[in-house]
């Protein structure tokens, strides 16, 4: 086990860091099992107004680490377990961050947007990234790999499936947040395992869109009020 932890340790260390941030929210909420909405939005949650009108763009990261009870933070970081040490196996520490902080943020703005009164925390968008990065990496070195690509792709698509279908039966889970980590992932995966170097091009681009996002948003929400 320890052994695990020292090969996997940017996995664990996110999954402890999301463990012992659920049990600062568990004890403001006084509840194990189910975290008080108020107890979360002041912690960071995702919360239109306060991102769009009062700039408190922070909670777009804050969020990631955040869950609304003991299910979600299960389910959340046991897929974490699965697929992070996967992608910590065949991205660097640099790539795995960057792909794993971009499809959390995008997928958080594209939650906003079809969520606008909503209060939204979870890991799921950031983790659907590492499973769209596997499947880029898997897509740009197919030839090489083989049955192997055809075998993960299989497996791929049946735990993206399953999760999916999680997400459309419970309705406090946000398959949009999901989709959009899983395209932002995907795209990081496949032009970093092109080349390395891409993943600067892939930030900066990333950037860009969540800066744009974000802008839009602002105007689409003064537009609304006035």
């Amino acid at each position: 086990m320890i052994e695990d932890i020292y090969k996997y340790k940017l996995t664990y260390t996110i999954i402890i860091l999301n463990i012992i941030i659920y049990f600062i929210s568990s004890y403001l909420s006084l509840d194990l099992m189910d975290m008080d909405a108020e107890a979360l939005v002041n912690m960071g949650a995702l919360y239109a107004p306060y991102i769009i009108i009062h700039d408190e763009w922070w909670r777009l990261f804050t969020a990631m680490f955040l869950h609304g009870g003991m299910m979600h933070i299960v389910m959340n970081m046991f897929s974490l377990y699965l697929i992070g040490r996967g992608a910590e196996m065949y991205f660097d520490k640099k790539s795995y961050i960057s792909i794993y902080l971009f499809s959390g943020l995008i997928g958080g703005l594209i939650s906003i947007y079809m969520h606008s009164n909503s209060v939204g925390v979870g890991a799921s968008g950031a983790i659907f990234g590492l499973f769209g990065a596997l499947a880029g990496f898997f897509l740009a070195h197919k030839e090489q790999l083989g049955s192997h690509t055809i075998k993960f792709m299989k497996s791929f698509g049946m735990i993206i499936g399953i999760n999916l279908i999680i997400g459309l039966v419970i309705p406090s889970v946000d398959v949009t947040a999901h989709i959009a980590g899983l395209v932002v992932g995907f795209i990081g995966g496949y032009i970093i395992s092109l080349n390395a170097k891409y993943m600067w091009i892939y930030s900066i681009s990333m950037s860009i869109i969540s800066v744009a996002i974000l802008y839009y948003l602002q105007s689409q929400y003064v537009t609304t009020l006035f």
